[in-house]
């Protein structure tokens, strides 16, 4: 029971930061949209910013389950088509990847005001890029480890700014998935010289 009261808690925070964004998060109003007490999200997670290092990480391993638990064992994919589905199912006009995606945009975008985000964020940043590498590795298998870092934080890097102007509306879904194909195409090829 205390494990779905506090998964309501990081649900509730993960649709209001997405949203009103971080700077709008009251906790009486993430008690409410949880059906739970004040007091109860005290208890869970400390204080507000303790309130915030959990949802996201409750909104990374959220990712981690849409983009990586949609393999069908019955379709084995390559090591590209892996790398690519695994970067453009951030791109899907779902609720769920939606409101993720602008959660996760609205953390790291309020990391710049509040330093206790920062390093949490950055520890998910990390976890994101090395898992995109292990990728790009399975890929390109003879690319040295610094290379294949630097290609998976450029992919992360450009999905994140790509994810803000869909998300904004600045350009369409179709098109931002592309470019992300595009990226990665550029990007397996130089590790393959």
């Amino acid at each position: 029971m205390a494990t779905d009261r506090r998964t309501a808690i990081l649900e509730g925070a993960a649709r209001l930061i997405a949203r009103r964004g971080v700077r709008g998060l009251r906790m009486e109003e993430l008690a409410a949209e949880a059906g739970v007490s004040t007091a109860l999200i005290y208890y869970h997670f400390k204080d507000r910013a303790g309130t915030l290092r959990h949802t996201l990480e409750f909104i990374s391993d959220r990712a981690d389950r849409y983009t990586n638990d949609a393999d069908d064992p019955a379709d084995p994919q390559d090591a590209l088509q892996e790398l690519e589905q695994s970067l453009l199912l951030e791109f899907q006009d779902t609720p769920e990847v939606r409101e993720n995606s602008t959660a996760w945009g609205e953390l790291r975008a309020s990391a710049v005001f509040e330093p206790e985000l920062r390093g949490d964020l950055a520890m998910a940043t990390l976890a994101w890029v090395h898992d995109v590498a292990e990728l790009l590795g399975r890929v390109r298998p003879t690319a040295p480890a610094p290379a294949l870092t630097a290609a998976a934080e450029r992919l992360t890097g450009l999905l994140e700014g790509l994810s803000t102007r869909w998300l904004s509306g600045a350009l369409p879904l179709t098109h931002a998935r592309e470019l992300l194909r595009e990226a990665i195409s550029v990007e397996t090829g130089r590790l393959g010289h």
